[in-house]
């Protein structure tokens, strides 16, 4: 479990052979960094007179980002136990018919489930970005830069993601439920990615000046 592993830990899982994590862990991973990085803002921000005024506001943002934390830590192993059916599947015999039907029938269960973990890494990680921008506005002017690179690690989240939507829906035989996947991340991946842009500028011009907030 990631829960029990030290960050050497996974990263050494990472490098090595073993198929899982791969990518799809790690999109989760940089979206679970990207809460935690919230976290810290929302923790640097309450109890300070300066944002005396927000800090309801931002204690229920902390609420949020701790339990996306969580969930995305989930996710980093739900991405593991999904993947690893679907690897044994592509080994299935098909020397008859039979043969190849069931294992028809086992890759497409597999490659749906494979599809929607990322696609919830996505939903995540743009739900993430609403409540960084809200972060960048309300919280400790001190800790705008951490705002920054946590919009940063959810776009990565996002980007990540998407391309392990992609490699599942596309071996996907119904395709009316493959298409239905790819435009529900497509929008999740534009609304996301836009968003993430839009937080890096804001914090960027704060940092060089620009906005004298």
């Amino acid at each position: 479990m990631t829960q029990q592993q030290t960050i050497n830990d996974f990263m050494e899982v990472l490098s090595s052979k073993q198929p899982v994590p791969g990518g799809g862990g790690a999109s989760a991973l940089a979206g679970g960094l990207a809460a935690a990085l919230g976290l810290m803002v929302g923790n640097l921000t309450v109890g300070k007179k300066r944002y005396a005024e927000v800090e309801a506001e931002v204690i229920s943002m902390m609420e949020r980002l701790t339990a996306a934390r969580g969930e995305m830590t989930r996710l980093i192993d739900e991405d593991g136990e999904v993947f690893a059916p679907l690897a044994a599947a592509y080994g299935l015999p098909t020397g008859t018919e039979e043969e190849k039907e069931y294992k028809a029938q086992v890759m497409e269960k597999n490659l749906l489930a494979a599809s929607l973990v990322p696609v919830r890494v996505m939903e995540l990680a743009a739900e993430l970005l609403e409540l960084l921008e809200e972060l960048e506005k309300k919280g400790s002017v001190m800790a705008v830069s951490d705002v920054g690179v946590a919009a940063q690690f959810a776009r990565t989240a996002l980007t990540g993601a998407v391309m392990n939507v992609y490699i599942n829906t596309k071996s996907m035989k119904n395709r009316e439920k493959a298409e239905e996947i790819n435009d529900r991340a497509a929008e999740t991946m534009d609304r996301g990615v836009a968003l993430a842009d839009r937080i890096y500028e804001c914090v960027l011009a704060r940092l060089k000046g620009n906005d004298k907030r």
